[in-house]
């Protein structure tokens, strides 16, 4: 091992392992040292929590970082994500609002068994001559001044090594090295709470009804490959498949409305499942010997006041510098941005440039889009046991995330500021807007009906959702991308109105001030109906 990097990466999870990757790729000779606390190769399924990916970490890893083979090969393709929305305590699944796709929409993305991941993401980076040392614990980080190097000392079997890098990058997670050291932490709104399990057996949600017409609902009927949300009042609960085998289970829930406390245990937990999801306990009862591990985490959302520092030369990543909720899947997507906002300042400052105003900017969009995503979920978990706002709510989320965000990852344009700033306008109008929305289905589901309805809410039956979702792959040029930005902005308006008069025709007294003094004349807005007539 050489005591000299241009990059010391401190943790060899996900977000560590990924960006020393994606900086090999770009840099062969570039030196890079991956410091990992935990010793490889780690445990399957039982390893880390995490792993639903959505379209955004699912392009950054099959494609940015050609890692297709490995997940067509050892990972499961997603089934999307599934959401049954329960306004009363019941068993007979048919007899809730379920919506997700019929059918595989055009943009992949994958169940991760964590384990299985970062196992070949060691291994393929070793491959590629990046020195990724495992069982290494960092004793000191000292951050060098105006334009010195950064020193890490850290002990590997009971030795101490001390290592110098001009760039250090903290993908530590939790433990937040850099974080720490710097007094970044910062709170946000969402206090939310998590517990979750591996269990050694699947779970496959098709065989909870002999409903025929339920079953065939899906072609073909393959629900348990979905991200399957179980959804009441304050909380969401998760299954998760794994190539390995054993499925992950996990519940989410408002603080204030669902203590951790009671739920902070495989006993407690499953006393909360018989009350709460009476279906899945009887799923799990008598299989606690097949359980893998069991794990909790209280107010596991947060932010951090920097996270890219380009005159100074180090970044945080991954969880290291902020988390937000894992009800659609996020992290990885947060993984990917900020990876790739790293990678390019990287990259430049070995070119000779001067990047620490770069970062800045960098920074400012990196925490919008946080910001953006982070209001989804903040003050929102009420929403979720209402089968009438929450089908609705989540169409919104998706074609936020799809017309705007994903547009930017996928063609490429994250940092090309001078496509993002012929955007300003489309892209504050639009942020903007979603903060309403979320405001007003919040207000809208306090006097909405809340009564379960046994359909199915078919994502692939929309076309333009379906559309929407396929157009991610189109490879296009400079104006066709400001295009589409634009008509996904005007997309956006068309929906917002289309949800007012929703809302509007049930429950008259809701406030959509906020949002119609956003929107343009109605004149202007193109006709259509975007929603499920059945969530009417």
């Amino acid at each position: 091992m050489t005591d000299k990097h241009d990059v010391i990466i401190l943790g060899g999870g996900l977000a560590g392992l990924t960006l020393a990757i994606q900086l090999r790729q770009q840099f062969a000779t570039m030196r890079i040292l991956v410091i990992e606390r935990r010793k490889h190769p780690v445990p399957e399924a039982a390893h880390k929590v995490g792993e639903s990916s959505v379209e955004i970490g699912a392009h950054y890893f099959d494609t940015v970082l050609g890692l297709k083979e490995h997940l067509d090969k050892h990972q499961l393709r997603k089934f999307g994500l599934r959401f049954f929305i329960y306004s009363s305590v019941r068993e007979d699944i048919e007899g809730v609002t379920e919506m997700g796709a019929s059918r595989f929409l055009p943009t992949p993305s994958y169940q991760l068994d964590r384990g299985i991941f970062e196992n070949y993401l060691t291994e393929h980076g070793r491959a590629l001559g990046i020195e990724i040392v495992d069982g290494a614990v960092v004793r000191q980080i000292d951050l060098g001044k105006e334009g010195a190097e950064h020193s890490v000392r850290f002990e590997v079997d009971k030795q101490s090594v001390q290592a110098t890098g001009r760039w250090v990058v903290d993908a530590s997670g939790r433990a937040g090295l850099i974080k720490r050291k710097l007094g970044l932490a910062e709170d946000n709104a969402h206090d939310a709470n998590a517990v979750w399990f591996r269990i050694g057996t699947k779970i496959d949600i098709d065989e909870w009804s002999t409903d025929r017409q339920w079953l065939t609902r899906c072609d073909p009927p393959l629900r348990w490959l979905s991200t399957n949300h179980l959804m009441g009042e304050g909380y969401w609960a998760w299954l998760i498949p794994l190539a390995s085998g054993s499925h992950s289970v996990g519940i989410v829930c408002d603080a204030r409305i669902h203590p951790l406390e009671t739920m902070n245990s495989f006993e407690k937990s499953m006393d909360w499942f018989r009350k709460h999801q009476p279906r899945l306990a009887r799923e799990l009862e008598g299989k606690q010997h097949l359980l893998q591990d069991f794990c909790f985490l209280r107010n596991f959302s947060h932010g951090c006041k920097q996270v890219f520092s380009g005159a100074d030369r180090w970044a945080l990543t991954g969880e290291a510098g902020v988390f937000l909720d894992p009800f659609y899947s996020p992290g990885s997507d947060f993984i990917a941005m900020s990876n790739s906002y790293i990678a390019d300042l990287i990259a430049r400052d070995r070119g000779g440039e001067h990047v620490g105003g770069r970062s800045k900017v960098y920074q400012q969009l990196y925490f919008s889009f946080y910001e953006s995503t982070l209001a989804l979920y903040t003050d929102q978990y009420r929403i979720m046991g209402d089968p009438q706002v929450m089908p609705v709510k989540v169409i919104w989320d998706y074609a936020y995330y799809w017309g705007i965000l994903c547009q930017l990852f996928f063609q490429n344009r994250l940092t090309d500021l001078a496509s993002i700033s012929a955007l300003s306008v489309e892209m504050s109008h639009s942020k903007a807007l979603n903060f309403a929305m979320q405001d007003f289905m919040r207000e809208w589901s306090k006097v909405s009906r809340r009564r379960d309805v046994a359909v199915m809410l078919d994502q692939a039956r929309l076309a333009w959702f379906a559309d929407l979702n396929g157009s991610l792959l189109d490879s296009i040029d400079e104006l066709t991308f400001r295009r589409r930005i634009r008509e996904n902005t005007g997309l956006l308006d068309t929906l917002a109105r289309e949800i007012v008069e929703r809302a509007h025709a049930s429950c008259p007294e809701v406030d959509a001030s906020a949002v119609l003094k956003l929107l343009p004349d109605a004149d202007s807005v193109s006709a259509g109906r975007l929603l499920f007539a059945e969530a009417a």
